[in-house]
């Protein structure tokens, strides 16, 4: 269950984590009256469960309450990626001196949690991970031990971030372990010119198998702006769509994410984040074929599973289950590693169809699969 950025903002103020003060709004002449109070000048957010806002021009400052207004008339309604703007948040600006990256995020296939921090936040985060992967720090957390203040210093000082960020990344861990989620991120997290280290973005994932501790935020089913994650939900995957051409299946969300790092680093753009978690069986191979397979964007799908838990013949397996009822209509690359690897590449081989092809390690996969997408549409 994703949370809007006023949601997360809101949590992180509980916890300590200062935060810049906001209203939200769902009608312009609302968002005049938040601006008001708010000192006049501020900034006028969409409130998407969806990045990119930004750039797509659902972010914007507005001088006084009267421009507020304006601009608040302009932003709602907006499509965001499929996403409808239905509110907005209006917060006071800030005099931004430094901008990072910090998050916590489960790593299902390492069965811990993933701390990934870089000293250069905001909305270019995705191109430095493509583009200079050295620049993100990647710490294993283990969920036992948890970011103490020592553990909070080795991120910080991996990522390159001032010392004062240490206490917020205890914060952010607390965050995480108390309300149940499985994602919290902050981007940016910002050192001002007074230095003073604020949150002025939020994302919150919560694990949906906590929900009913969670009836704040409701407890009724999540609604969905796009219809593809709307079925994805329904049959119980976690799926999120992006704005890309290559399809991914993946073991974990650690895994998921850095095969869209990779991805991403071969000139193409991930179509998804598809976490099949420990349930590759055949019916979930299925449902998530066919979801991805149904979005006209996908040029080529990729599947990376690191076997534990469940071993890589049993996810060969479902593959070719799924593909008695799935009609395959897009060159699929698989790479299976770990776990009985070598007896599903085997189980594959003998299916030999002729739009699956494979791969042993992840670059090669992840290349294989973008020049695929990239040959059937150019950029």
């Amino acid at each position: 269950m994703d949370l809007f950025e006023h949601q997360a903002r809101e949590l992180f103020a509980e916890h300590g984590i200062l935060v810049p003060r906001a209203e939200v709004a769902d009608s312009a002449k609302d968002a005049r009256e938040s601006a008001r109070r708010l000192g006049g000048r501020v900034v006028v957010k969409a409130q998407v469960k969806t990045g990119g806002r930004g750039k797509a021009g659902g972010v914007k400052l507005a001088a006084d309450p009267a421009a507020a207004e304006i601009t608040a008339r302009q932003i709602l309604g907006m499509d965001i990626k499929g996403h409808t703007v239905h509110r907005v948040m209006l917060a006071q600006p800030v005099d931004i001196d430094s901008e990072f990256y910090v998050s916590y995020v489960l790593d299902r296939a390492a069965g811990t949690f993933l701390a990934i921090a870089s000293a250069e936040g905001g909305m270019e985060i995705e191109e430095v991970a493509a583009t200079r992967p050295e620049a993100v720090a990647r710490i294993p957390v283990d969920p036992a031990e948890g970011v103490t203040s020592a553990k909070a210093a080795q991120i910080a000082q991996a990522a390159g971030l001032p010392p004062q960020t240490v206490d917020v990344l205890v914060r952010l861990w607390g965050v995480l372990t108390r309300e149940d989620a499985v994602l919290v991120e902050v981007n940016p997290l910002v050192r001002t010119a007074g230095g003073q280290i604020l949150a002025l973005d939020g994302k919150v994932t919560l694990d949906d198998n906590a929900r009913f501790r969670r009836e704040r935020w409701g407890t009724q089913e999540v609604a969905h702006d796009d219809p593809l994650e709307a079925e994805a939900a329904a049959k119980g995957l976690n799926y999120v769509k992006l704005d890309g051409e290559v399809g991914i299946i993946g073991n974990g969300a650690g895994l998921v994410m850095s095969t869209l790092d990779v991805v991403a680093g071969c000139g193409a753009r991930p179509a998804n984040f598809l976490d099949i978690g420990g349930g590759a069986s055949a019916r979930t191979m299925a449902d998530g074929l066919n979801v991805i397979l149904s979005d006209p964007a996908v040029k080529s799908v990729l599947v990376n599973v690191f076997g534990g838990i469940t071993a890589c013949d049993a996810v060969a397996d479902g593959i070719v289950s799924a593909l008695d009822s799935v009609r395959l209509t897009k060159p699929l690359v698989v790479r299976l590693d770990g776990n009985n690897a070598a007896r599903g590449r085997a189980v594959l081989d003998a299916r030999a169809h002729p739009l699956i092809a494979q791969a042993t390690t992840m670059d090669g996969a992840a290349r294989q699969a973008a020049d695929l997408a990239l040959a059937a549409n150019p950029l």
